[in-house]
């Protein structure tokens, strides 16, 4: 089965693209990533309007990418702070790997505004992609797509197993 032969009915980075694929939403979670929790600090530092923020936020919610958690200054009513889930965080990656491509194509002449490094050496992080064996990085000529176990014909009819 080739490419243009398998559906994408299925396909997850569609899924994830319905998820997080908003600008608004990836701006929530880079400044969630950055230790921002409460909302109208989201709403300072990404600029956006409280219905736009209300919306992304629970959606992330929904979706188990954010947390609710209570909190109360003294003599204030009782608001949320949304934290990273497990699941959230584990978008980090994707993360680095959008600064690490606009690090390098949109950057202003004298660089990015800002650097994510290792707490160990000081030298930036970076992604590189790599095979379930660990044999090092990958480029795309040394990798291809295959039908997965969920695939199936774009024509509907039946795939070989």
């Amino acid at each position: 089965m080739t490419w243009l032969d398998t559906s994408t009915d299925n396909c997850t980075v569609q899924r994830t693209l319905d998820l997080i694929g908003e600008k608004w939403s990836m701006l929530v979670l880079r400044d969630s990533m950055n230790g921002v929790r409460r909302f109208d600090d989201f709403r300072r530092h990404v600029g956006l309007s409280e219905s736009v923020l209300a919306d992304r936020l629970r959606k992330l919610v929904a979706a188990g990418i954010l947390d609710t958690v209570p909190y109360s200054e003294p003599g204030s009513r009782t608001r949320h702070e949304y934290r990273l889930t497990r699941k959230g965080w584990e978008l980090w990656p994707a993360m680095i790997a959008l600064k690490q491509w606009g690090d390098r194509h949109t950057a202003d002449p004298e660089g990015p505004p800002l650097e994510v490094v290792h707490d160990g050496c000081g030298e930036q992080v970076r992604t590189v992609v790599v095979c379930g064996a660990d044999h090092g990085e990958l480029i795309p000529p040394d990798a291809r797509t295959r039908p997965g176990p969920s695939a199936h014909r774009a024509d509907g009819a039946a795939t070989a197993p």
